[in-house]
């Protein structure tokens, strides 16, 4: 049987006391992290850890006292542990202000909820992406956080399934790169590796900031954050996308457009070691 973490307590799937007025359900008031977990370990935890307190800060959510690194670690693998599945999984801690209100909530006082699951992704050896232009992320600050709101990853993630796409990229109201639907986008041209600032509205990545650190370090190439424009993609050599559950996905066809590959694997087996080592 699955089980969840809702206020500490693991629970059925029937047993999780999430009424009609529940504030996610309602208004997507509801800030959550997703974490890859490999063998009892959370992965770069401590980043997520601090990305979530700064989103909950930004959000006006009251911050309970005993929300500590390692009450929430615990937490997380209190879950884990009662999963009856692989060693490799995913944790999703939600978070929502608690019930009552309408916009204007009745309590700035928070639940939170933990579920785990197997990772059943492997990177995929031919990875076809395209523009998603129906609607348009928001530049700013708020887009830097990973809420519940995700209409336009939703619509995006429908287009792409019915044009036998594998991702989308979505595009900010001056029509330039901010990500894909999952995932933060890099572009490899020549020695320089570009990636949307967050200023473009992009999600404020962890694995983001790993690869952005592990390139810096390699005075053989050129990382810049910056506005990027969907022709750019066209004139690229490579590119590929990240996220903290697949690492890093090489994307190998863009319309017409194919790219190589290399320099993104390269990245994830840094990536792969990072993970185990920490350093």
């Amino acid at each position: 049987m699955r089980m969840y973490n809702y206020n500490g307590d693991l629970v059925s799937f029937d047993d999780v006391k999430i009424t009609p007025n529940n504030r996610a359900f309602k208004y997507g008031d509801s800030v959550f992290e997703t974490v890859k977990v490999v063998n009892g370990k959370l992965i770069f935890w401590e980043d997520h850890y601090f990305r979530l307190m700064a989103s909950m800060r930004m959000l006006r959510m009251k911050i309970p006292l005993e929300f500590t690194l390692e009450l929430l670690e615990e937490e997380i693998l209190k879950t884990a542990q009662v999963h009856e599945g692989s060693n490799n999984l995913r944790a999703r801690l939600s978070i929502s202000r608690k019930d009552g209100g309408f916009y204007t909530p009745k309590t700035n006082k928070v639940d939170y909820l933990i579920e785990v699951q197997d990772i059943d992704y492997s990177i995929k050896s031919t990875y076809t992406i395209d523009l998603y232009k129906d609607f348009y992320l928001y530049s700013g600050l708020l887009s830097t956080v990973k809420s519940n709101n995700k209409l336009v990853n939703t619509l995006a993630s429908i287009y792409a399934e019915e044009n036998d796409l594998d991702n989308c990229i979505l595009l900010n109201e001056r029509k330039g790169v901010v990500e894909v639907t999952n995932a933060n986008i890099f572009l490899v041209k020549g020695n320089v590796i570009k990636t949307p600032a967050l200023t473009e509205g992009c999600l404020k990545g962890i694995l983001r900031q790993k690869v952005i650190d592990i390139l810096a370090k390699n005075s053989e190439y050129v990382i810049e954050e910056s506005a990027i424009t969907p022709f750019e993609i066209q004139k690229s050599d490579e590119v590929f996308i990240t996220n903290s559950i697949i690492g890093i996905q090489p994307v190998t066809n863009y319309r017409k457009k194919e790219f190589s590959t290399e320099l993104g694997k390269k990245v994830l087996m840094s990536l792969k070691v990072l993970e185990v080592t920490g350093k």
